[in-house]
Protein backbone atom coordinates (compact mmCIF):
# COMPACT_ATOMS: atom_id res chain seq x y z
CA UNK A 1 0.00 0.00 0.00
CA UNK A 2 1.09 3.58 -0.61
CA UNK A 3 0.50 6.36 1.91
CA UNK A 4 0.39 10.09 1.24
CA UNK A 5 0.49 12.10 4.49
CA UNK A 6 -1.37 15.36 5.00
CA UNK A 7 1.57 17.77 4.63
CA UNK A 8 4.42 16.07 2.77
CA UNK A 9 7.66 17.97 2.24
CA UNK A 10 10.32 17.37 -0.38
CA UNK A 11 14.00 17.48 0.52
CA UNK A 12 16.00 20.14 -1.31
CA UNK A 13 15.20 21.30 -4.81
CA UNK A 14 13.83 18.13 -6.38
CA UNK A 15 12.24 18.15 -9.79
CA UNK A 16 8.82 16.57 -10.17
CA UNK A 17 10.37 13.58 -11.97
CA UNK A 18 12.91 13.08 -9.16
CA UNK A 19 10.15 13.22 -6.55
CA UNK A 20 8.04 10.68 -8.44
CA UNK A 21 11.10 8.40 -8.82
CA UNK A 22 11.26 8.23 -5.01
CA UNK A 23 8.01 6.29 -5.26
CA UNK A 24 9.99 3.47 -6.85
CA UNK A 25 12.37 3.16 -3.87
CA UNK A 26 10.49 0.21 -2.29
CA UNK A 27 11.07 -1.78 -5.50
CA UNK A 28 14.77 -1.03 -5.80
CA UNK A 29 15.94 -3.08 -2.84
CA UNK A 30 19.18 -1.29 -2.00
CA UNK A 31 19.74 2.25 -0.84
CA UNK A 32 20.87 4.37 -3.80
CA UNK A 33 20.10 1.59 -6.30
CA UNK A 34 19.96 2.61 -9.96
CA UNK A 35 16.60 3.03 -11.60
CA UNK A 36 15.61 0.24 -13.95
CA UNK A 37 13.85 0.56 -17.28
CA UNK A 38 10.65 -0.57 -15.52
CA UNK A 39 11.09 2.15 -12.86
CA UNK A 40 11.45 4.80 -15.55
CA UNK A 41 8.40 3.51 -17.45
CA UNK A 42 6.25 3.53 -14.30
CA UNK A 43 7.41 7.06 -13.43
CA UNK A 44 6.46 8.23 -16.94
CA UNK A 45 3.07 6.51 -16.55
CA UNK A 46 2.51 8.22 -13.17
CA UNK A 47 3.45 11.61 -14.64
CA UNK A 48 1.09 11.05 -17.57
CA UNK A 49 -1.81 9.90 -15.37
CA UNK A 50 -1.45 12.94 -13.13
CA UNK A 51 -1.11 15.28 -16.13
CA UNK A 52 2.38 16.37 -15.11
CA UNK A 53 4.55 15.40 -18.09
CA UNK A 54 5.03 19.02 -19.12
CA UNK A 55 6.16 19.88 -15.56
CA UNK A 56 8.43 16.84 -15.06
CA UNK A 57 11.65 18.87 -15.01
CA UNK A 58 10.28 21.76 -12.96
CA UNK A 59 11.28 22.14 -9.32
CA UNK A 60 8.57 20.83 -7.00
CA UNK A 61 8.80 24.00 -4.92
CA UNK A 62 8.06 26.13 -8.01
CA UNK A 63 4.59 24.72 -8.58
CA UNK A 64 1.10 25.69 -7.47
CA UNK A 65 -0.49 23.88 -4.54
CA UNK A 66 -2.67 21.77 -6.84
CA UNK A 67 0.23 20.82 -9.11
CA UNK A 68 2.37 19.96 -6.10
CA UNK A 69 -0.40 17.74 -4.70
CA UNK A 70 -0.69 15.93 -8.05
CA UNK A 71 3.10 15.40 -7.96
CA UNK A 72 2.83 13.79 -4.53
CA UNK A 73 -0.01 11.59 -5.77
CA UNK A 74 2.17 10.65 -8.77
CA UNK A 75 4.91 9.60 -6.35
CA UNK A 76 2.44 7.49 -4.39
CA UNK A 77 1.00 5.75 -7.46
CA UNK A 78 4.51 5.13 -8.81
CA UNK A 79 4.78 2.63 -5.97
CA UNK A 80 2.33 0.59 -8.06
CA UNK A 81 0.22 -0.66 -5.16
CA UNK A 82 -3.41 -1.74 -5.13
CA UNK A 83 -4.27 0.43 -2.11
CA UNK A 84 -3.65 4.16 -1.74
CA UNK A 85 -4.13 5.98 1.59
CA UNK A 86 -4.58 9.75 1.28
CA UNK A 87 -4.72 11.99 4.36
CA UNK A 88 -6.65 15.13 3.48
CA UNK A 89 -5.37 15.46 -0.11
CA UNK A 90 -7.46 18.59 -0.75
CA UNK A 91 -6.47 20.59 2.34
CA UNK A 92 -5.30 24.13 1.62
CA UNK A 93 -6.31 23.91 -2.05
CA UNK A 94 -8.74 26.23 -3.80
CA UNK A 95 -11.94 24.67 -5.14
CA UNK A 96 -10.55 24.27 -8.67
CA UNK A 97 -7.53 22.31 -7.44
CA UNK A 98 -9.73 20.32 -5.03
CA UNK A 99 -11.87 19.15 -7.94
CA UNK A 100 -8.75 18.40 -9.99
CA UNK A 101 -7.31 16.17 -7.24
CA UNK A 102 -10.63 14.42 -6.54
CA UNK A 103 -11.25 13.71 -10.23
CA UNK A 104 -7.71 12.34 -10.50
CA UNK A 105 -8.29 10.01 -7.53
CA UNK A 106 -11.64 8.94 -9.01
CA UNK A 107 -9.88 8.21 -12.34
CA UNK A 108 -7.27 6.03 -10.60
CA UNK A 109 -10.03 4.12 -8.85
CA UNK A 110 -12.18 3.57 -11.93
CA UNK A 111 -9.50 3.00 -14.60
CA UNK A 112 -6.94 1.05 -12.58
CA UNK A 113 -9.17 -0.44 -9.87
CA UNK A 114 -7.06 1.18 -7.14
CA UNK A 115 -8.64 1.10 -3.70
CA UNK A 116 -8.52 4.63 -2.36
CA UNK A 117 -8.88 5.23 1.39
CA UNK A 118 -9.06 8.92 2.09
CA UNK A 119 -9.58 11.19 5.06
CA UNK A 120 -11.50 14.25 3.95
CA UNK A 121 -13.29 16.91 5.96
CA UNK A 122 -15.34 18.47 3.17
CA UNK A 123 -18.63 16.61 3.62
CA UNK A 124 -20.10 17.28 0.19
CA UNK A 125 -16.91 16.16 -1.54
CA UNK A 126 -16.93 12.95 0.52
CA UNK A 127 -20.56 12.24 -0.40
CA UNK A 128 -19.93 13.02 -4.05
CA UNK A 129 -16.76 11.01 -4.66
CA UNK A 130 -16.83 8.14 -2.15
CA UNK A 131 -18.52 4.80 -2.66
CA UNK A 132 -18.40 4.06 1.06
CA UNK A 133 -18.17 6.46 4.01
CA UNK A 134 -17.04 6.03 7.59
CA UNK A 135 -17.99 8.92 9.88
CA UNK A 136 -15.91 9.10 13.06
CA UNK A 137 -15.99 11.17 16.21
CA UNK A 138 -13.35 11.10 18.95
CA UNK A 139 -11.73 8.08 17.30
CA UNK A 140 -14.91 5.99 17.24
CA UNK A 141 -16.87 4.92 14.19
CA UNK A 142 -20.32 6.47 14.46
CA UNK A 143 -21.76 5.62 11.01
CA UNK A 144 -20.63 3.67 7.98
CA UNK A 145 -22.20 2.82 4.64
CA UNK A 146 -22.87 4.29 1.23
CA UNK A 147 -23.44 8.03 0.98
CA UNK A 148 -27.18 7.44 0.50
CA UNK A 149 -27.29 5.22 3.59
CA UNK A 150 -25.52 7.44 6.10
CA UNK A 151 -25.52 11.00 4.76
CA UNK A 152 -28.54 12.28 6.65
CA UNK A 153 -29.45 14.86 9.29
CA UNK A 154 -29.02 12.49 12.24
CA UNK A 155 -25.46 11.63 11.20
CA UNK A 156 -24.57 15.28 10.61
CA UNK A 157 -25.99 16.26 14.00
CA UNK A 158 -24.46 13.31 15.91
CA UNK A 159 -20.99 13.55 14.38
CA UNK A 160 -20.56 17.22 13.47
CA UNK A 161 -23.21 18.95 15.57
CA UNK A 162 -24.74 20.72 12.59
CA UNK A 163 -28.34 21.20 11.57
CA UNK A 164 -28.59 21.02 7.81
CA UNK A 165 -30.81 20.39 4.84
CA UNK A 166 -30.00 17.33 2.72
CA UNK A 167 -30.91 17.06 -0.95
CA UNK A 168 -29.72 15.11 -3.95
CA UNK A 169 -27.34 16.86 -6.29
CA UNK A 170 -29.21 16.95 -9.63
CA UNK A 171 -26.04 16.22 -11.66
CA UNK A 172 -24.61 13.35 -9.60
CA UNK A 173 -27.68 12.07 -7.72
CA UNK A 174 -25.51 12.06 -4.60
CA UNK A 175 -26.54 13.57 -1.25
CA UNK A 176 -25.57 17.17 -0.69
CA UNK A 177 -25.92 19.16 2.52
CA UNK A 178 -26.53 22.80 3.23
CA UNK A 179 -25.45 23.45 6.83
CA UNK A 180 -27.54 25.99 8.74
CA UNK A 181 -26.45 26.04 12.34
CA UNK A 182 -24.13 24.48 14.86
CA UNK A 183 -25.71 22.69 17.82
CA UNK A 184 -22.96 23.77 20.20
CA UNK A 185 -19.34 24.74 19.88
CA UNK A 186 -17.55 21.42 19.91
CA UNK A 187 -13.86 21.21 19.19
CA UNK A 188 -14.00 17.41 18.93
CA UNK A 189 -15.82 17.39 15.61
CA UNK A 190 -15.84 14.31 13.49
CA UNK A 191 -14.35 13.40 10.16
CA UNK A 192 -15.33 11.38 7.13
Amino acid sequence: MAILPQNPTAPGELTVRELVMYGRAPHQGKLFARSTKEDKEIVEWALKETDLLEFADRGINNMSGGQRQRAWIAMAIAQNTDILFLDEPTSFLDVSHQMDVLHLVEHLNKKYNKTIIMVIHELNEAARFADYLVAMKKGCIMYEGTPHEIFHNDMLMDVFGIDSHIMNDPRTNRPFCIPYSVKAINHDVGEV
